[in-house]
């Protein structure tokens, strides 16, 4: 599966795991990486030291390369900075701010360095400020999300044609099937997050795990935009923050409410009800918690499966 993206990245398959605070610690992104795809260590919910800790479990545990996720909003970015320079990790995604700050920077000491975004406008500037690859997220992906709303289907194609550097498609995929849509739509490459929550391999809590997999259409939503857009599950906190908007409570409320640490509340202690749970739309189609090789097995073997059958005008059958 030669392209664009597995060339940068000189990895087998065109599938990136996400890298997702308190989900993919080292040990999933060694797994993701080890069966052929890109794993990511999500370094936004890590003390520097934890970080550190991390990238040399993950190097001992693989020989293919792996990325760390820098959000850009860490209070001690540099420290992660140092940190991966050090350690010499080939790949960083960054996110959730400029990446005019420190893309030369990586770059400089031979790190590829991508940019994740949500609309056609921070893809162009991403390509302005030197990236070497975007994602293009649409508002189906968990977590932290655009405020327009755009969905994959229609992000995908627009950032495509306007870019000349690679797409990594992301928000909504979660099979071989979709994998191959994003890659009609004008990806070369889709980054996947909801489906690797629930692997063996994730950090995040069995309760956590478990609530992904009996999730169906419709549990989950965008809300908090006027803080920062999240799609989360719909639980007791949910429910707060609906009170909240009724009442016409404003940012700084709502900022109250959501208060420190929901996130790892949810996620990492399996808080179910005042917790924080990220997570996206496609976690409908999670039926059961698995090995990190084993879904990236079943999403190429699927996507192959697709892909013959769009090839002969067969129907594809699930």
């Amino acid at each position: 599966m030669k392209n664009r993206i597995t060339s940068l990245f000189n990895i087998k398959y065109p599938l990136i795991q996400a890298g997702m605070i308190w989900c993919s610690g080292w040990e999933l992104a060694s797994a993701v990486s080890n069966a052929g795809g890109l794993g990511i260590i999500g370094s936004g919910s890590m003390y520097p030291e934890i970080l550190d800790e991390h990238i040399q479990k993950c190097k001992a545990a693989t020989d293919k390369p792996f990325a760390v996720n820098l959000p850009m909003l860490y209070p001690d970015i540099d420290k992660h900075i140092e940190t991966i320079i050090k350690h010499e990790v080939p790949i960083v995604f960054t996110s959730a701010g400029n990446p005019k700050t420190w893309t030369k920077h990586l770059q400089d000491h031979g790190i590829v360095v991508v940019h994740v975004v949500s609309s056609v406008k921070f893809a162009l500037k991403s390509q302005a400020a030197g990236v070497d690859a975007i994602v293009a997220e649409g508002f189906e992906a968990g977590g932290h999300n655009g405020k327009d709303e755009t969905t994959t289907f229609c992000l995908i194609p627009m950032v495509a044609e306007a870019l000349d550097i690679p797409v990594i498609a992301a928000g909504g995929i979660g099979n071989g099937i979709g994998m191959l849509a994003a890659m009609n739509l004008g990806a070369d490459a889709v980054q996947i997050g909801s489906r690797f929550v629930a692997s063996e391999e994730s950090s995040a809590h069995i309760n956590f795990k478990n609530t992904v997999v009996e999730a169906n259409e419709g549990d989950t939503i965008l809300t908090l935009k006027e803080v920062t857009p999240v799609r989360l599950v719909k639980n007791a906190f949910y429910s707060q923050l609906v009170e909240a908007y009724d009442q016409g409570k404003k940012a700084e409320d709502l900022k109250e409410i959501l208060g420190r640490g929901r996130a790892k509340k949810g996620m990492f202690e399996g808080d179910l009800e005042e917790g924080e749970l990220e997570i996206g739309q496609v976690s409908g189609l999670i039926k059961k918690v698995q090995p990190a090789a084993q879904i990236v097995e079943e999403i190429v073997t699927d996507y192959r499966k697709a892909l013959k059958a769009q090839q002969t005008n067969e129907k594809f059958n699930f």
